[in-house]
């Protein structure tokens, strides 16, 4: 029989049957009247999840491509733009900037810590930048950062505003429109419940009419020729088609469970795998609260090599998780819990770590983090 496998990286993350069937279907033409139905079904649906009115432009690329397609045309050479890091992702953006020719002023954090709004504003006044990246999930980290009280330094300093929120849209409240960003970026593999390969940019009035000064060269990641074929259901270049197909029966799942209804289970979620991480007696490396509801970020006992337990739990236990970044490779695992995730799928992975801690020497007693988790997850639904 065949091993069952369970994906549990805060990306990418599992897919829905249904979703997988649609890939499936016999591949359409790019240039067909049923391709335009499906990107004019995507396009509703996607402002739908954005929370927004703004278009929201579609490439075939990781969010990585979708977020230096908003650089490129909205900065200049030589320009300064203000990035602010607590993590990989944030200090990705910055090298991504310097490497387009931008000078960079780094508003930088401690890995872990979460950005603060008075810090911004002062480092906009000071700086005089125009444009400010902002990263809304640190995957790298856990911490979801407060990004209503930081787009609302931006907008009062008149600062065009980035949001890379590749592992946050869908999982987490965002209202693009409401709480005033600019540019909000993702990708299909995260909450979207997508395989990899599509990426977005919601871009608004204001971003737009400073792409019209903008010089750096662009020509795949051109915003104006994207807007003007998705405004006849068309793209500038080839898609990919049946990623789209499979990404509109993704949407549609979620936006009938309904968007708040996610954000609280993927809270329910994550208060239940911090519950039993604790209770297994191992120190919490995200957040202790709600607002770590992306992933659950933990640190080995002392003797227990992260790598290590990870190969173990793929290898033996068909459990595949995250690993640490920089410095932490060795003490940190991250366990997603975001898009089509349940109780179950947590439960099975806790009891996994458990029996691998045990075998590895560590002093966990079997059980504890199941019926924590639990106990957690139905106290979580009940209130």
């Amino acid at each position: 029989m065949a091993r069952k496998r369970y994906l549990l990286t805060p990306g990418p993350t599992p897919v829905p049957p249904e979703v997988l069937a649609a890939m499936a279907e016999p591949v359409i033409h790019h240039r067909s009247p049923d391709f335009k139905r499906v990107l004019a079904e995507a396009r509703v649906h996607l402002r739908d999840v954005f929370r927004t009115r703004n278009e929201v432009l579609v490439f075939t690329a990781s969010g990585t491509g979708a977020f230096e397609s908003a650089l490129v045309n909205l900065l200049s050479p030589g320009e300064r733009v203000l990035a602010v890091s607590c993590g990989e992702f944030g200090e990705r953006w910055q090298a991504m900037a310097s490497a387009l020719g931008c000078e960079v002023v780094p508003l930088a954090y401690a890995w872990g810590e979460a950005p603060r709004a008075p810090d911004l504003g002062r480092a906009l006044s000071e700086s005089g930048t125009e444009v400010v990246l902002l990263v809304h999930s640190e995957t790298s980290t856990g911490v979801v950062c407060d990004l209503r009280s930081l787009l609302g330094v931006c907008r009062e300093a008149g600062a065009i505003s980035i949001v890379d929120a590749v592992s946050s849209l869908g999982a987490v409240p965002l209202e693009t429109d409401e709480w005033g960003a600019d540019v909000v970026v993702t990708g299909s593999q995260k909450a979207l419940m997508t395989p990899p390969g599509l990426s977005f940019a919601s871009v608004s009035d204001a971003a737009w009419a400073r792409t019209a000064r903008a010089t750096l060269p662009r020509f795949y990641w051109d915003w104006q020729r994207a807007r003007k074929q998705q405004e006849s259901d068309n793209t500038p270049f080839t898609p990919a088609t049946s990623t789209l197909v499979a990404l509109n029966v993704a949407l549609r799942q979620l936006l009938d469970e309904g968007l708040d209804a996610a954000f609280a289970r993927h809270a329910a979620l994550g208060r239940a795998c911090r519950a039993g991480i604790k209770a297994m007696g191992l120190e919490l490396y995200s957040p202790d609260d709600d607002s770590a509801a992306v992933l659950t970020g933990a640190l080995t006992p002392d003797g227990v090599d992260a790598v290590e337990l990870r190969l173990a739990l793929r290898d033996r236990h068909g459990i595949t998780i995250a690993g640490g970044h920089g410095d932490l490779v060795g003490r940190l695992f991250r366990i997603g819990h975001i898009g089509y995730v349940d109780r179950y799928d947590i439960v099975t992975a806790l009891a996994a770590v458990e029996a691998q801690l045990v075998e590895m020497g560590a002093e966990v007693e079997r059980g504890v983090a199941v019926a924590a988790a639990t106990d957690a997850f139905e106290a979580a639904v009940r209130a």
